[in-house]
């Protein structure tokens, strides 16, 4: 008897659900957040005298077994001259301790936004206030402009280079009242089309001044504040025992 091969279907991938993705990338940051070098654990910013190379192994020596030391280095703002010092990250951290969770928008596909992406050529600069420098700015590269109209109205956005990967700062009228007061920050997402972007305000974040006061974040600069209340993405660290009083 001669037998017929039947052919299979070959089975095709199953869709992903954007909101499943979103749950995911939120447990991803609770466990960021909570590593022995994520943000709750940075306890200490130490800048050191001009011309003193940081020595992040003799810096260490006597501390507890959870302290881990790491050298950074910046350029100051008023002299311009390189400054260097030390960051002291504890995984036993009364942030750590005490966190509970981040609080979230739920998921709403509608935040999901494409826009335009204009590359500017050389390194252009684009002055950004930080919420430790006393009204002082300083100049970051901002590669392209995002240009993209949100309820009706135009923006150009100015998103900086952050290692590579372009890191929006952005306000809306939520901040200080249901998201973190000094604005959020938003990972951009490069398409394959070199003049296309996409902003999925869902994966909006609270910037890492809002678990440690040891970081200096940039600040929305004016083109960065939206008219419309983003509500999507995540709102603000809840701390247990009263924490978040005392941070």
């Amino acid at each position: 008897m001669t037998s017929t091969a039947v052919s299979q279907p070959v089975s095709a991938t199953p869709p992903v659900d954007p909101a499943e993705e979103w749950s995911a990338w939120c447990a991803g940051r609770r466990t960021a957040l909570t590593a022995p070098m994520g943000n709750l654990a940075l306890v200490e910013t130490r800048w050191l005298p001009a011309g003193e190379r940081p020595d992040a192994d003799a810096a260490r020596a006597g501390l507890p077994g959870t302290v881990a030391v790491t050298a950074l280095s910046r350029t100051d703002p008023v002299t311009g001259e390189p400054e260097h010092g030390l960051r002291f990250w504890d995984a036993a951290a009364p942030a750590i301790e005490a966190f509970d969770h981040v609080e979230v928008f739920p998921y709403d596909p509608a935040w999901v936004l494409e826009a335009a992406f204009t590359p500017v050529p050389g390194a252009r600069r684009v002055p950004f206030e930080h919420i430790r420098d006393n009204g002082g700015t300083r100049d970051l590269v901002v590669p392209g402009d995002i240009s993209l109209t949100i309820d009706g109205r135009d923006y150009t956005l100015s998103a900086f280079d952050d290692d590579g990967t372009l890191l929006l700062v952005f306000g809306d009228p939520t901040n200080g009242d249901t998201t973190y007061g000094a604005g959020r920050f938003l990972f951009v997402e490069r398409t394959a089309d070199e003049h296309r972007v996409v902003l999925d305000f869902n994966r909006a974040f609270v910037p890492p001044c809002g678990f440690s006061d040891q970081y200096n974040c940039p600040m929305p600069p004016r083109q960065n504040r939206l008219h419309l209340a983003v509500r999507a993405g995540e709102k603000r660290p809840v701390f247990r025992d009263g924490f978040a009083e005392q941070h």
